[in-house]
């Protein structure tokens, strides 16, 4: 007879907690607070003016930067990229010169020219390639891999294909990157 008030006990118990943690998980105003700590809008008021001024989506330049340094500003990657948006100094260098911005090594490591050269070289992928998934695989393992991908037909221009990406890290980057685009536009514009 105690074994059966036991067994019942437990069963009770267990429901209780159960009705517990999922009205914690479902609730909207937790899932709120839980996806903002995941996916932070850290650095808005740069990240939002260059992408306004070079013609990008905000929610790309987030997503870029979640992916590349998870918003950790002084960054620094085993192939030399550094900052928020993980750019290679020579190439943070051709960018700057082509906006007529003074560059020193330690500037990459300023929240604001990093997401300034950042963004104005994704608008730049995106506009030679006018594909965001391309651009995207173009800004992970460089225009020369990805101009090479699509002349030798492995990918094509229009990123109908992506799936075909060779690198694996490169695929997987831009699958990444699509879907924190996507988490990005939901949470910013409710």
């Amino acid at each position: 007879m105690i074994a059966i008030i036991n067994k019942t006990k437990a069963k009770f118990y267990i429901i209780i907690i159960w009705l517990i943690i999922s009205t914690i998980l479902f609730n909207t105003k937790f899932k709120q607070v839980i996806i903002k700590q995941m996916y932070p809008t850290t650095y808005a008021n740069y990240i939002e003016s260059y992408a306004e001024e070079y013609g990008v989506e905000k929610e790309i330049i987030y997503a870029i930067i979640k992916a590349e340094s998870n918003f950790n500003e002084s960054a620094k990657s085993n192939k030399d990229a550094v900052g928020l948006m993980q750019l290679i100094p020579s190439t943070a260098e051709e960018i700057a010169n082509k906006l007529n911005v003074q560059l020193e090594s330690e500037d990459l490591l300023n929240a604001e020219i990093n997401i300034n050269l950042g963004t104005k070289y994704i608008s730049s992928l995106i506009g030679k390639y006018e594909s965001l998934g391309v651009a995207l695989a173009a800004y992970n393992a460089g225009s020369g891999n990805v101009d090479n991908w699509i002349n030798n037909g492995i990918i094509k221009e229009d990123g109908s294909d992506l799936e075909n990406i060779p690198y694996k890290e490169t695929n997987n980057y831009v699958r990444k990157i699509l879907r924190d685009y996507e988490i990005y536009k939901q949470i910013l514009n409710g």
